[in-house]
């Protein structure tokens, strides 16, 4: 069927206005991908000065570890379900730190600037402290330190195993003290890391050896 110029320029108009409609409803609607709290620790002089930890409600996160003098460069990594419940309930228990203090306001030594941030589209709500006695923050704060911890270890393996072979055992020895502290949230992260290692003959014997041990522990605490 053939349609004059009259009736064209009709469709196109309808057609233009229920697709703005739609565009409209699909703004107003929450976005997919839900959620967002993020952990920011500044602590000048100190060693890493910067710390960032952003972890979505789907379990994509980020962290930046770093000197302030460094450039800005997040890694991604992804949070289990667990560690995501666990965050996304303290932050509740916090009230998404909308209009919450969580400063002790005692005279007390500089621990770092800690900043959490709870952001869900264009809702944003933040609190930042020194020190906290609010049970439900020094667990959230404990999680996301432990995750920094993990993703450097991390980090400072795949470095060495990359640019510094004679160093990956000093690596390794830090790793097994963090995994035997209970510091590492997440260690089945580094088991493609040390398989490589383990495989390895490039690497001494030692570290070979300590990667493989420390491997099966992973996979022993996992069943």
């Amino acid at each position: 069927m053939n349609f004059g110029p009259m009736h064209r320029s009709r469709f196109l108009l309808t057609f233009l206005a229920v697709t703005l409609i739609l565009v409209q409803c699909a703004a107003a609607r929450p976005s997919a991908d839900g959620a967002t709290i993020t952990f920011r620790k500044i602590f000048k002089t100190s060693y890493p000065e910067f710390v960032e930890i952003k972890v979505n409600e789907s379990g994509s996160a980020t962290a930046e570890i770093r000197q302030l003098s460094d450039d800005p460069n997040p890694q991604p990594f992804q949070a289990s379900s667990a560690i995501v419940k666990s965050i996304f309930e303290l932050a509740a228990k916090l009230h998404d730190f909308d209009g919450i203090d969580l400063e002790m306001h005692r005279r007390i030594a500089n621990l770092g600037q800690k900043t959490f941030t709870y952001q869900r589209g264009a809702e944003t709500h933040s609190v930042t402290f020194n020190y906290t006695l609010d049970p439900s923050a020094a667990e959230l704060l404990n999680i996301f330190e432990s995750l920094a911890r993990e993703q450097t270890d991390l980090s400072d393996l795949q470095r060495t195993m990359r640019y510094d072979r004679l160093g990956v055992n000093d690596v390794l020895r830090q790793i097994e003290k963090d995994y035997d502290a209970k510091l590492l949230p997440q260690p089945e992260q580094f088991l493609p890391s040390l398989d490589q290692l383990a495989a390895d003959s490039h690497f001494i014997d030692i570290a070979r050896e300590r990667a493989r041990n420390l491997a099966s522990r992973i996979r022993a605490s996992r069943q």
